[in-house]
């Protein structure tokens, strides 16, 4: 079990390796929260979809068997409220989107994500996702494979987010004139900092007003030493999972998120990681955890 290290131009993955092996370890943690009769998330894809993948820390970890009782940053307990509170802020964001009428979405770095199947979403609505090449196919075969079929139009587009992706989603049939709501979860720290930048100016050029957006904001652009990746991937190569996170991140200055939107005229909102953990109905952990997260916010914006 090894994931490939450092990051270069034009570098690839799939779902057993690099950034490709992180989606795998979302997916499994929204596995887990959607587990047993008092499941906290219902999402019946992801577990199928891990256990394709093969890599055999995230099986055990679904299964049970590796647990992190004594790890406050990855106990599978605060992993679980983690991925709720993450899981529910995006699903909710495109829920709201759609109940106000817009009829076009768009998952940026889709990985194992699975809204497209499992959401609600009103019938002439349109879900575009944009990822590699290798993880789309991956998905698509794997959930075809179980019988899935999406419950809105699904588009895929196979491409880096490092590349001329708008060309191709407006080749899929994408409708600048037309309000979209967009994610990109977990997905900053994984871009060098101006193709950051050019993601937002990429959606902003791309978005009708009424637009919507949904991310994660970090006051401080390097909160994730790598003194504290270092940690994660020692305690990960503990459970025979060679991961190196610093790795996979770009290191230095990057905008911030809210001071970037707001001055490229989307109205935002960031709501706490605090704030969302009390609206769940969750403690927020006073160890580690906090070191980590503490600062993070979600944000919801709206392009004026």
């Amino acid at each position: 079990m090894t994931a490939e290290t450092g990051r270069t131009d034009g570098d690839s993955w799939d779902l057993a390796n690099s950034v490709g092996a992180t989606a795998t370890m979302v997916a499994a943690s929204r596995a887990v929260a959607s587990q047993g009769p008092d499941a906290l998330l219902d999402d019946p894809y992801a577990d199928p979809l891990v256990r394709a993948v093969g890599l055999d820390v995230f099986v055990r970890v679904i299964d049970g068997e590796i647990n992190f009782e004594d790890d406050a940053l990855l106990n599978r307990q605060a992993r679980i409220h983690q991925m709720t509170v993450r899981t529910r802020f995006f699903d909710d964001f495109f829920t709201a989107a759609t109940e106000d009428g817009v009829r076009q979405a768009v998952i940026l770095a889709s990985g194992l994500d699975t809204r497209a199947y499992r959401l609600p979403w009103p019938a002439g609505t349109v879900v575009y996702e944009i990822d590699q090449p290798q993880v789309i196919a991956f998905k698509t075969d794997t959930l075809a494979g179980l019988g899935a079929a999406p419950s809105a139009e699904r588009r895929t587009v196979a491409i880096d987010l490092r590349d001329d992706w708008p060309a191709d989603l407006r080749a899929a049939g994408f409708d600048a004139t037309q309000p979209t709501a967009w994610s990109a979860e977990g997905l900053l720290p994984y871009l060098p900092p101006e193709a950051q930048d050019r993601l937002f100016d990429h959606i902003t050029a791309l978005s009708a007003p009424g637009s919507r957006l949904a991310t994660e904001h970090v006051p401080d652009p390097n909160a994730f030493t790598d003194e504290r990746l270092q940690q994660i991937s020692d305690r990960w190569r503990s459970f025979g999972f060679n991961l190196n996170a610093a790795d996979l991140f770009y290191p230095g200055e990057r905008s911030v998120v809210v001071e970037y939107l707001t001055t490229h005229g989307w109205q935002v909102t960031a709501h706490s990681a605090k704030e969302l953990y009390a609206r769940n109905g969750f403690e927020f952990p006073s160890d580690e955890m906090t070191a980590v997260f503490g600062d993070m916010s979600y944000v919801a914006a709206t392009l004026k």
